[in-house]
């Protein structure tokens, strides 16, 4: 996977939530370092979180300082600390002033493995990327990435072939007790990287 591809441009991101939910499986998440070192996962495992009709979601009561970043243009990362230990990542969707995102659940290291490995202190590679806090760890991402462009150089997604129906699955999402039940879960089916006990549909 190494080699440069073309940066998915602003248009992509421009859609409802839960299209670039499915969408985005399958591309390719890029984070250029410091001294040109380059780190790179697939997304294989997504979650839309939409401000209305979504109680799980930070902002369906509405702005503030926290979830701003919900409601900024598509295509920004929006990163928030959670259980003490975790940041989350999320890449913005919906039209400016109107919340929503879409998270990265898991990845499938391509690229960066070592610097991957040594972050997270394993050297499975199944084990990498395979859940939200697991791909911030990985890919050395906190708050200070909220905020940050798609398009700016730093964070890019790159385009990889659309993946066929057949092989997306759908489920509620996962590790939460509001709108429980809403099936806004994507994830690429039999995927060895998805988080724990998600294997399959």
């Amino acid at each position: 996977m190494k080699g440069f591809v073309q940066p998915l441009e602003k248009q992509f991101f421009e859609c409802p939530t839960l299209l670039l939910a499915e969408k985005l499986l399958g591309k390719i998440l890029v984070r250029r370092m410091p001294d040109d070192l380059m780190l790179k996962g697939r997304i294989v495992e997504t979650e839309a979180y939409l401000g209305y009709g979504d109680e799980a979601c930070h902002a369906w009561r509405g702005k503030t300082e926290r979830n701003g970043m919900m409601f900024a243009e598509p295509g920004r990362l929006y990163v928030y600390f959670t259980y003490g230990n975790h940041y989350m990542l999320n890449i913005v969707s919906e039209p400016e002033h109107t919340a929503g995102a879409v998270l990265l659940r898991a990845l499938e290291p391509l690229e960066g493995e070592s610097f991957m490995r040594e972050r997270r202190g394993t050297s499975l590679a199944t084990n990498l990327m395979s859940g939200p806090g697991k791909l911030t760890r990985a890919m050395a991402i906190d708050l200070g990435c909220n905020g940050r462009s798609l398009f700016g150089g730093e964070f890019s997604v790159e385009d990889a072939p659309e993946l066929p129906e057949e092989a997306i699955g759908t489920s509620a999402r996962v590790g939460i007790t509001r709108s429980r039940d809403l099936p806004w879960r994507k994830f690429i089916i039999g995927n060895p990287h998805l988080s724990r006990g998600r294997v399959s549909g």
